[in-house]
């Protein structure tokens, strides 16, 4: 695959004016993407479960400009009914990036009106699941323009479009099992799109929970952009690429074996190593809040007492989100309310668990 796959065909109809709006689902990685190439390459793959519950709805109103803007793109941002000024550099270098696959961009004026299920600033992938729900708008106007467009076309481009904005969005666009960046055993995988994991998957992942505890509301101390740079000329960065890869290959037999003990081994290193390579880059950088330490030290006592199969991930940032089988979701979730709670900022926490990719949800 190459992205000359994607550039677009002479359109077939033409667009006056109209509006779509999709809803897309963050997601979670199970072996976490850190480090990348130019033009939004992953350093290694990846895989995530989708969510369900987290999502971002965006509704994209169009109209055509009398006359082409040759150097500038209309537009503007709300978000919950406010306007964001603040939000359109990232639309812009968005633009920027796309455009070459869609170059009626500049012919339109374009009202982004989008509202998070979850709160801003959560440590949730709001940007995964606002850039995959953007992507598919304007595919949905692609195929308007382009009908034969084929349903696996307009995934794949969803899928390549939103990485130019987000990496991680590029696997919320399907679900329940996404990966993302080549990997030798993994049919199909790819560094220009997320595909949809189509491995064995044993029962026990079937309708996996994840019950999101909110230690730390606030914008981000590091963005993804300078955290993923700093993997550049880290003094583990090859080892942790290769680290990835091993983690992959030890997935795909559990995720055929249902061995949950070694899925909670897996995941849980992938987060700490995570950090790790935060807390040894130059500069360095502590994410992890001391209630989320005590939160993980929790966890590891109830699972040792119980049996029980919870486990963490963590992305770069506090909050934590704990993995486990719907089958002992009344346990975790009394666990959470006994025992957790007191860790969450103003005691809150979001219930989720694993869902099936984006959707239209007007046109």
């Amino acid at each position: 695959m190459n992205e000359a796959k994607f550039k677009p065909n002479p359109d077939t109809h033409q667009l006056e004016s109209g509006n779509y709006t999709w809803q897309s689902p963050s997601n979670i990685a199970l072996v976490k993407y850190w480090g990348k190439k130019e033009n939004q390459i992953p350093a290694n793959p990846s895989i995530s479960f989708t969510l369900s519950n987290c999502f971002t709805k965006t509704t994209l109103e169009f109209s055509k400009k009398e006359k082409k803007s040759e150097g500038n793109y209309s537009f503007e941002v709300f978000l919950d009914g406010d306007l964001k000024p603040d939000f359109a550099p990232k639309i812009e270098t968005f633009f920027k990036r796309v455009e070459a696959y869609l170059p009626f961009l500049k012919d339109f004026h374009f009202t982004i009106k989008t509202h998070n299920s979850f709160p801003h600033s959560s440590g949730i992938a709001s940007s995964a699941s606002g850039m995959s729900a953007l992507a598919l708008c304007l595919m949905s106007m692609e195929k308007a323009m382009n009908p034969s467009i084929s349903e696996e076309h307009f995934n794949e481009k969803a899928s390549f479009l939103a990485r130019l904005g987000s990496g991680s969005a590029c696997r919320s666009i399907e679900g329940p099992l996404v990966s993302w960046g080549e990997h030798k055993a993994i049919a199909n995988s790819s560094n220009l799109i997320g595909t949809k994991y189509t491995g064995e998957i044993h029962e026990s992942f079937q309708e996996y929970q994840d019950t999101i505890l909110l230690v730390d509301v606030g914008e981000k101390k590091v963005s993804s952009t300078v955290g993923h740079g700093l993997m550049n000329g880290h003094p583990f960065a090859e080892r942790r690429f290769s680290q990835a890869h091993e983690n992959i290959d030890k997935l795909k037999e559990i995720f055929i074996s249902g061995n949950l003990e070694a899925f909670i081994s897996v995941v849980e290193s992938e987060a700490l190593t995570l950090h790790a390579m935060m807390m040894t880059s130059q500069p360095y950088f502590l994410l992890m809040k001391p209630n989320t330490l005590a939160i993980i030290e929790k966890i590891w006592a109830f699972r040792k007492e119980t049996g029980h199969n919870l486990c963490f991930t963590l992305d770069a940032g506090a909050n934590v989100h704990l993995l486990y089988p719907k089958a002992e979701k009344e346990e975790v979730l009394q666990f959470i309310k006994n025992e957790l709670v007191a860790f969450c900022k103003e005691g809150r926490y979001i219930c989720d668990e694993i869902g099936f990719g984006a959707y239209l949800v007007d046109s």
